[in-house]
């Protein structure tokens, strides 16, 4: 059962045991009501398995009682030989048919058409036609028991895999409509083991341990119950082996988990200092650390070498004790069944004598007990990390989703662009707030610009217009409609959104700039592409719209990721637009390709601009400066500047030798510019 590795998978598991047991079962049993049928199916076939199981043995027993060392058929003997009565004291113990042994060697010897010298032949040969029938009923009995074995495996699997199937479209289901301050709480990493380690715990257990526990634990109850009615005292000297067995599982198997952490404990520590040393190589040889890091990690991977011998001496040693324990249990029958048989008298003096058939029988019985009590001490573990993995799961499940459609929520029609924020409050944490009655106007068409230092809430600004939060007090309205009354696909849907770091899937480029509106046609988005002056580098690709990019567009510089990403937005075709550090992270060649973009995006549409670099937003129709979570100033790029205030001191922090720059740079052809610049930083004066 345990394979080549002895176990150590299993025991390497984590055992977390749940903490509302019923609760968690109750959530599993309303997905897998969708599947009674296949449950009783297995129900029955795992009854019909466990009955072939503990009816085989019976029927081995009963091949020895019935034909070959039939009590009855020996008491004939001995009295036809002896020509004496046999009387009625044998009671004879085969039942599987009234023609046994003893039954057929009386009717050959009194049938006097058999001649005297043929009577042994025949009656050999009537034992050996009985036998041969009960044979291929015993081999007959083995392969449906196997066949219903692997029906009822595959049933619980195929309903296990349909119940996670359920619970995976239900939790990305609910990821997808959990609001961003979720993810905003919780660990990605975590979420991430939730959704697959967690799930693949359960699915182990729903495809093997499950069955494999329920199974084991009916055939121990089975076999317990009819080895006590075949013979009780000779039942319960053979079972006293029993609870040593499961002492010993329980016992190395706790060990052996116990050890296995520690040993994931020390590999940890282990791969940190590889990853240390690798990653600062430099460092290392900069420093002359090479001894004493070789040092170090000698000392951690032989503390992972102890923890790891330690872990496999107690899994390595569960099988031999097992073993030895079943050898045992073995002995015990023999002697307690040998005794009563040759002493032709009961165990303690109690019940019946023991027959050689019921030997073999109790023989089999105890070598069945063996394995289904490794299964369920093993398993067992197993089936409780999968009921905590569900709770965690369920937990998931649970999490309330913050922004949501109102039950009278109406869908929100084509609109102008007309934005109007009405003495926003807006907070992450109750009681801290990161906007403080922030209002203002957008026209329709308009450009608002937002600055601040960082920190000070421009991203919740630009956060509240599509509901990705709500407002703690006052309202967002667009053309008249506060967001809260509107359905959330009506609004986000018009509404487009060119971030700072540009999210590109695994697909190709063309799927990547529809995902901004799915039933767009490849005219549409190529349309698009050309808009925004990306289809020039698309072009080039190998395979061109139909290029495959790698994980979040790998293979892509940064800015052809943003031209992809602005594509999507320009497909959208939405009436506002949101730009946040749109061009934060890409080189100033690349920006004024991207900013050329920019302004054929916005024309006609409402956008709000988020940017550090305060020189692409100098032509924005309104100039927001926040701070603290309150707008300090506001107006255009002039007017601010001859302010003097907020928005001044950050523009010069910015441009202070810019001008300078900007005249020589404009008399000089761009290849000198870069010539002076590299000159310049080569002949600095070292210190």
């Amino acid at each position: 059962m345990m394979g080549m590795d002895g176990g150590r998978r299993i025991f390497e598991r984590e055992t977390v045991k749940p903490k509302n047991l019923s609760a968690t079962l109750g959530r599993f049993a309303t997905y897998f009501k969708r599947y009674w049928y296949a449950l009783v199916l297995v129900l029955f076939l795992t009854i019909f398995n466990t009955w072939t199981q503990v009816y085989a043995p019976k029927l081995t027993g009963q091949a020895i009682d019935c034909y070959i060392f039939n009590a009855a058929e020996l008491a004939q003997t001995q009295a036809f030989l002896s020509g004496a009565d046999a009387g009625d004291a044998v009671v004879d113990s085969c039942w599987y048919t009234d023609d046994d042994a003893g039954t057929i060697t009386a009717r050959i010897n009194a049938d006097d058409s058999i001649a005297q010298d043929d009577k042994a032949s025949a009656i050999t040969s009537a034992k050996i036609a009985g036998l041969g029938q009960l044979v291929l009923l015993l081999v007959g009995l083995f392969i449906v028991g196997a066949v219903i074995n692997g029906i009822a495996f595959f049933m619980m699997s195929w309903t296990g895999h349909n119940v996670l199937r359920a619970i995976r479209k239900d939790l990305f289901r609910h990821m997808n409509r959990l609001s961003l301050s979720f993810y905003n709480k919780n660990e990605a990493g975590d979420i991430m083991s939730r959704i697959t380690n967690d799930t693949d715990t359960i699915q182990q257990v729903f495809s093997f341990a499950l069955l494999s526990v329920f199974s084991g634990f009916m055939l121990i109850s089975w076999i317990m119950y009819e080895m006590l009615a075949a013979n009780v005292i000779y039942a319960l000297i053979t079972l006293t082996v029993v609870p040593v067995m499961l002492g010993a599982t329980l016992y190395f198997s706790g060990q052996a988990r116990k050890a296995f952490r520690i040993s994931r404990k020390e590999m940890g520590s282990v791969n940190a200092d590889l990853q240390e040393s690798l990653s600062g190589a430099r460092e290392v040889q900069a420093f002359n650390r090479e001894d004493e890091n070789i040092e170090h990690f000698m000392e951690t991977n032989a503390a992972n070498r102890d923890a790891n011998i330690r872990a496999a001496a107690f899994t390595s040693a569960l099988n031999p004790v097992l073993e030895a324990l079943g050898y045992v249990a073995l002995a015990i029958v023999v002697i307690a069944g040998g005794y009563s048989l040759l002493t032709n008298s009961p165990l303690l003096g109690i019940g019946t004598v023991v027959t050689i058939g019921l030997v073999v029988t109790f023989l089999q019985y105890v070598q069945r007990f063996n394995q289904p009590i490794t299964q369920i001490a093993v398993l067992w573990t197993n089936i409780q990390s999968a009921i905590a993995g569900g709770e965690r799961i369920f937990d998931l499940l649970d999490s309330e989703v913050d922004i949501q459609d109102k039950a009278e929520a109406q869908p929100l029609a084509q609109i102008q662009g007309n934005v109007t924020f009405d003495n926003v409050w807006a907070e992450y944490e109750k009681g801290e707030p990161v906007l403080k009655g922030v209002s203002f106007e957008a026209k329709q068409g308009q450009t608002i610009a937002i600055v601040e230092p960082t920190g000070a809430g421009k991203t919740t600004i630009i956060n509240l217009l599509p509901r990705f939060y709500d407002v703690a007090e006052g309202a967002v309205i667009i053309d008249g409609h506060d967001v809260r009354d509107v359905t959330l696909e009506s609004l986000r849907s018009q509404i487009g959104i060119v971030l700072q770091d540009s999210f590109l899937f695994s697909d190709t480029v063309m799927n990547n700039i529809r995902y901004g509106r799915l039933d767009a046609t490849d005219e549409e988005v190529i349309a698009a592409a050309k808009m925004v002056a990306a289809d020039s580098f698309i072009e080039r690709l190998p395979d061109g719209y139909d290029t495959v990019l790698g994980e979040r567009g790998s293979g892509l510089s940064q800015g052809q990721r943003q031209l992809i990403s602005i594509a999507r937005a320009a497909l959208l075709d939405p009436r506002i637009l949101i730009l946040d550090e749109a061009t934060s992270s890409v080189d100033t060649r690349t920006e004024r390709i991207i900013q050329a973009a920019f302004e054929k995006l916005l024309e006609g549409r409402t956008s709000f601009v988020i940017a550090h670099r305060l020189s692409t937003i100098r032509n924005a129709d309104q100039l927001l400066v926040v701070n603290h979570g309150e707008i300090v100033e506001r107006g255009t790029h002039n007017s601010l500047l001859e302010a003097e205030g907020e928005y001044h001191n950050l523009y010069m922090s910015q441009f202070r030798y810019e001008g300078d720059e900007e005249s020589s740079d404009a008399e000089e052809p761009d290849s000198r510019r870069r010539l002076t610049h590299t000159i310049s930083l080569r002949i600095l004066p070292k210190e």
